[in-house]
């Protein structure tokens, strides 16, 4: 590899068809700069998560992504400067350098990016909040920075959900927050519905919520983005709500990470096109 090469990686279950790979080679191809894009999978290398950080740190790697459902575990094996981060308690970017493993949260960046991009400067509401894992803090504290009127939490662990109402209402005892029993006591009434599981996922399948449940609601964010269109936004799209598909969650999550990696910018629109092309 050259000096201009950048070595990196994404931490997951299931990853086999994420575009991650694709997304930051064709963004180095963009300023010049050759990217290898590793799989890891930790049940296919048999290692926990914590050697597999430590060995891409050893062999030179720039930084990983990291996504389901490793976000909350890495969070704690990392150095995170960013306090805003540290309150959601997840991690989905890891650079390695001379201050060791240093964690960011660009599904917290990259949600209120693609909010705006798609939805504008409405707030969102009242929101219900299906899944409170990793990618679920990120979005319950981008809902927060958003000026949700309300967020309504579910996660069939109740442990996960009740502790991200406590800490949503430590960064901000204002805002109304609570844990509904079930998806439809939390969808009930609710502007936005927020889907952070993977259920709809290719090998996974299924849908959050279901057709009924939607009634009322004037928008939907899928955090699933393979396939491109799930059941949960094609039951939104037929019910005639605003549909903010999980692929503008995945590209502005991935130029953010790239900018954490490589510190430079790129041409947001031409890595749109040539990502569609690829």
């Amino acid at each position: 590899m050259t000096m201009t090469d950048l070595l990196l990686g994404l931490i997951g279950d299931n990853i086999a068809a994420s575009r991650a790979p694709v997304l930051h080679r064709l963004a180095g191809a963009q300023v010049g700069v050759e990217v290898r894009y590793d799989r890891l999978v930790p049940a296919e290398l048999g290692k926990p998560v914590e050697q597999i950080l430590r060995e891409c740190a050893a062999a030179g790697y720039r930084g990983v992504n990291v996504t389901y459902p490793y976000k909350e575990q890495v969070a704690q094996r990392v150095t995170i400067a960013d306090p805003q981060v540290r309150a959601i308690g997840a991690v989905n970017t890891v650079m390695f350098g001379a201050s060791g493993m240093v964690g960011e949260n660009t599904d917290y960046t990259g949600f209120m990016a693609a909010y705006r991009a798609t939805l504008g400067t409405e707030p969102p509401g009242r929101c219900a909040l299906i899944g409170c894992g990793g990618v679920g803090r990120a979005l319950a504290f981008a809902l927060l920075a958003l000026g949700a009127e309300e967020i309504r939490l579910f996660d069939r662990d109740m442990a996960k959900a009740h502790g991200l109402a406590r800490d949503l209402l430590q960064a901000d005892p204002a805002r109304q927050v609570t844990v509904a029993s079930g998806v439809a006591q939390a969808t009930q009434g609710a502007d936005g519905l927020l889907n952070g599981t993977p259920l709809g996922m290719v090998g996974i399948g299924g849908t959050p919520v279901a057709r009924d449940e939607m009634a009322g609601a004037r928008w939907v964010f899928d955090a699933v983005y393979t396939p491109v269109e799930t059941p949960f936004l094609r039951d939104a799209a037929a019910a005639g709500l605003a549909v903010l598909p999980g692929y503008e969650l995945f590209f502005y999550q991935g130029v953010h990470a790239w900018r954490h990696f490589s510190g430079m910018t790129l041409d947001e629109d031409a890595l749109r096109q040539a990502l569609a092309a690829a």
